[in-house]
């Protein structure tokens, strides 16, 4: 079977490698997301991957203990890659070849994200891992990830989480909340649903970049939207805004 999209830009946030910890990696967490990973490579799907670093230090919006937001901002960066050498080293212990590329220059540890590199191991058939974010303070890993597609010619970005798609209110907390089968780009800034950030919004809607946001946790979900399922919420300029009952 072909797959819905041939190459990917897979965004998975720091808390997502928490599990059940309240801090750090969760290494079951970590197995669980490297076997979804290796479900799309063995559909023939050439993956990138983004990941947040959450988990491990948010960064600061503002002055906190004297850290300033550049330099918190920055301290996340490096929360990344941690991140992504954790992955990476799972995923090439599952016999899957990997690349971790850095925004910032780390040579003893990434090589440096280089656009047509990044898409020639792509094309070789590599997991490419793209940490550290944009590389710049004051951008998250959202707009980094919108960035990273772009630039790879991604069909599409898939925000894996741990809900089922995109609500009209906060599920966890609404039981009455309604999930979006589909929703406009423009309804998410307008209803500031909080999908990604209004700068990942926008480079996405410029670019006519679908989103699918859908739950990472659910075993096979991953595959399941590639071979065509109806899985998540579809984020799109073309899309209908229709909310459907939550489950």
């Amino acid at each position: 079977m072909e797959p819905r999209y041939q190459r990917i830009l897979l965004k998975l946030s720091g808390e997502a490698l928490l599990g059940d910890r309240e801090y750090g990696i969760d290494p079951a967490a970590l197995q669980s997301y490297a076997d979804e990973i290796i479900s799309a490579v063995e559909l023939g799907v050439e993956v990138g991957i983004v990941l947040g670093g959450g988990n491990i230090y948010r960064g600061v919006s503002n002055a906190v203990d004297r850290i300033h937001k550049a330099s918190g901002d920055q301290m996340g960066m490096l929360a990344t890659m941690i991140n992504s050498l954790a992955l990476q080293n799972i995923l090439e212990s599952k016999g899957v070849h990997t690349r971790l590329a850095s925004a910032i220059e780390m040579n003893q540890i990434a090589e440096p994200y280089i656009r047509r590199r990044a898409m020639r191991h792509l094309e070789k058939g590599r997991v490419v891992i793209m940490g550290a974010g944009t590389g710049h303070p004051y951008f998250t890993t959202d707009t980094a990830a919108a960035l990273r597609a772009v630039e790879i010619e991604a069909d599409v970005i898939l925000k894996g989480t741990r809900v089922d798609g995109v609500y009209d209110s906060d599920p966890e907390k609404n039981p009455n909340a309604f999930r979006f089968q589909e929703i406009s780009y423009i309804d998410v800034l307008q209803r500031d649903l909080r999908v990604m950030d209004q700068t990942a919004i926008t480079l996405c809607r410029e670019n006519k970049l679908p989103i699918i946001v859908f739950d990472i946790n659910t075993k096979g979900n991953l595959r399941r939207l590639l071979e065509g399922e109806d899985v998540g919420t579809v984020v799109s300029d073309s899309a209908m805004t229709t909310p459907i009952p939550s489950k």
